[in-house]
């Protein structure tokens, strides 16, 4: 209940429209039951033929009573729908502010369909929060009490009798059907989620499992947890049905309770006959109200499944220091100092690695594949936050810098760069938005990437190479143009003539600035200040180039069997 209890306080932020959604909705009941009950008095007294004078201003009065009873339905819908949409909207801009501090790494725990699916699926069914589970019960009693009251004038007996009705139908059905809810594992949510992974799966690989002639296995998959969810819904359908169908044959059963108490009265003389069509009426109306508390039990479980689900991707924030500073200065220096990190918390990526990157100096990080050079990357990146050591940027820790500062200062080329839906402007004004065509064709012309501005790029790039979307990546940083360079593989699907005029660009760029590079290739490494050398997680060699192969160390090695296979 943690989890719900957020929703209420992002609900009550919108007290305004609860409170006037409560408004309208108890003047609805009441003045529906005054509707039923002037009906029924009406025909009662139309019997015994009163002068017409006193019909017309019945009737009158009817019309108003339900033209208002109309307005006020109205204006019930109107404002508990705007409501329910700003807490919705809160409930998302809550949501978001939490998971943003939390990515990337949130996204290694979770399948980005599952992610999704929470996002949209879970939000989706807190909408029923409001509607369904916190304003229909504070409705039901207003109204109840109401009319309970009103009746005490006419009969204790009957007003008892709804009373008792109001407990059964209000509380007690809804307490057994809660708890036997409670008791059936509800799996809808998990189902739709898992189904919504398995979906964004095929998409994304679509073309391999067509390559190897798996599809139609993984098609079947699907189909069978879609006929699961199905059968899910359908289950969890019936199951409110039932809980409503057995609540109004209870109210039918007061209803009747109340017509044979009325006419027992009447019979005594402790009751004018001419009531009992009116408080009849009246019985008939009041337990509409309880209709929405047979779903009460169905929506409070998807409610707290749904915010448990929810905020169980962020309820475990990173710990944030009161104010988070700035980066101070043009130029920047970087210690990692002692930095063991883990993705899993098991196996260790990094282990106690320390190294500098004095502002200014061209440093190449080199080693096998897995040996944790692109964590290292990441880690100065600030996209995780380390287990053991520190990093500092000019001194300052990365636990105290604001991270948007230091992404502000950086030109980023990663080994998998996203790419929007748009065209090759879109996507280079992403870099610098006042950039102009001709600094945006001589970025293209640098890194040799043969497009027009206006020419598309799909979802993800997919209609691009992947040297073409190298290419456009480095573009994007070339028009950046920080003082802080981080490459990961920038040029690795990049042919050899186009890669060397695109360093010889990037250099000449990042004359006085801090540049690290990340690279599995050994060649041109000449011109670099210092080489870092990982093997395993570790740090085992760091020099200059003429240093390294002068100690004919792990360095040494790797360059020359870079030499046998090569040449």
């Amino acid at each position: 209940m943690r989890d719900l209890a957020q929703i209420v306080r992002l609900m009550w932020s919108e007290k305004k429209d609860i409170w006037l959604t409560t408004l309208f909705g108890f003047l609805a009941g009441v003045l529906g039951v005054a509707l039923f009950a002037s009906s029924g008095y009406l025909i009662s007294k139309a019997a015994l033929l009163p002068p017409l004078y006193t019909l017309t201003v019945m009737l009158a009065l009817l019309k108003l009573i339900g033209i208002s009873r109309a307005l006020s339905r109205y204006g019930e819908r109107l404002v508990s729908h705007r409501g329910t949409f700003t807490i919705l909207g809160n409930i998302r801009v809550s949501f978001f502010e939490k998971l943003e501090p939390l990515t990337p790494r949130i996204l290694h725990k979770y399948r980005s369909g599952d992610l999704l699916s929470r996002i949209v699926g879970d939000v989706e069914s807190l909408q029923n929060f409001f509607l369904r589970v916190f304003y229909p019960p504070v409705v039901f009693l207003l109204v109840f009490l109401s009319t309970i009251f009103v009746t005490t004038f006419y009969s204790v007996s009957i007003a008892l009798t709804l009373l008792i009705g109001m407990l059964v139908t209000g509380f007690i059905l809804p307490l057994f059907f809660a708890l036997k809810q409670k008791r059936v594992e509800d799996s809808v949510q998990s189902n739709r989620n898992i189904l919504s992974s398995d979906v964004t799966e095929l998409l994304y690989g679509f073309r391999d499992l067509k390559i190897y002639g798996r599809l139609d296995e993984k098609a079947e998959k699907l189909r069978q947890l879609s006929d699961v969810y199905v059968e899910e819904q359908v289950q969890k359908e019936n199951r409110a049905n039932q809980t409503q169908s057995f609540n109004m044959a209870v109210a039918m059963l007061v209803s009747c309770a109340v017509l044979a108490v009325g006419a027992y009265e009447v019979v005594v003389g402790r009751l004018d006959g001419l009531y009992l069509a009116m408080l009849v009426m009246i019985s008939l109306n009041v337990f509409e109200f309880s209709i929405p508390m047979a779903a009460f039990p169905v929506y409070v479980e998807d409610s707290r499944r749904a915010s448990a689900r929810l905020f169980s991707v962020v309820n475990d924030p990173p710990v944030k220091e009161e104010k988070l500073l700035d980066i101070e200065g043009e130029s920047v220096t970087i210690d990692v100092k002692g930095v063991s990190f883990s993705f899993d918390g098991v196996r260790p990526t990094l282990q106690d690695v320390s190294v500098s990157f004095p502002a200014g100096s061209k440093t190449a990080i080199v080693g096998p594949s897995g040996s944790g050079k692109s964590t290292l990357l990441q880690l100065v990146m600030n996209m995780y936050p380390v287990n053991d050591g520190d990093i500092t940027i000019n001194g300052l820790s990365m636990k105290k810098v604001n991270a948007e500062s230091l992404w502000a200062r950086s030109n980023v080329v990663l080994q998998e760069n996203h790419f929007f839906y748009g065209t090759i402007r879109d996507n280079l004004l992403l870099a610098k938005e006042n950039a102009t065509d001709d600094e945006m064709n001589n970025a293209l012309k640098v890194v040799g990437l043969n497009k027009a501005l206006h020419d598309a790029v799909y979802e993800k790039g997919e209609n691009l190479s992947g040297g073409e979307k190298q290419k456009l990546a480095i573009a994007r940083t070339l028009l950046r143009q920080r003082s802080l360079w981080l490459l990961d593989e920038p040029t690795s699907s990049v042919d050899v003539l186009a890669e060397r005029n695109v360093y010889e660009e990037m250099f000449t760029r990042a004359k006085d600035d801090t540049l690290i590079l990340v690279s599995h290739r050994l060649t041109g490494l000449e011109q670099m200040d210092q080489i870092v050398v990982m093997n395993e997680g570790k740090v085992i060699e760091v020099g200059s180039f003429d240093e390294l192969m002068a100690r004919k160390g792990y360095f040494y090695g790797l360059k020359e069997v870079e030499k046998n296979v090569l040449f």
